[in-house]
């Protein structure tokens, strides 16, 4: 039997299938960005497809730790603007 890898939403804590959660990419030129396909290079944490989860993830700064770097407040809005548009 073939394991589903799982990960942990940064915004609610909660272990789901990798292919379940979206993630969010620090590429390694250091962009942040949404990567629907799970195959961009670099680092990845990962969020429910549910606003509220990025907003508690934006809110504890637990992005920010995963990618040891600071995130500017127009990244989050557009995270936020992509996932808002998958869910209508």
């Amino acid at each position: 039997m073939k394991k589903i890898p799982e990960r942990m939403c940064t915004g609610c804590g909660e272990k789901r299938p990798k292919r379940e959660l979206i993630r969010v990419v620090k590429s390694p030129e250091g962009v942040i960005s949404l990567d629907k396909t799970g195959r961009s290079p670099g680092r990845g944490a990962y969020v429910c497809p549910n606003p509220e989860c990025l907003k508690k993830a934006r809110k504890t700064k637990r992005i920010e730790r995963v990618f040891e770097t600071p995130i500017p407040e127009e990244v989050y809005d557009a995270l936020e603007k992509e996932l808002e548009a998958d869910g209508e």
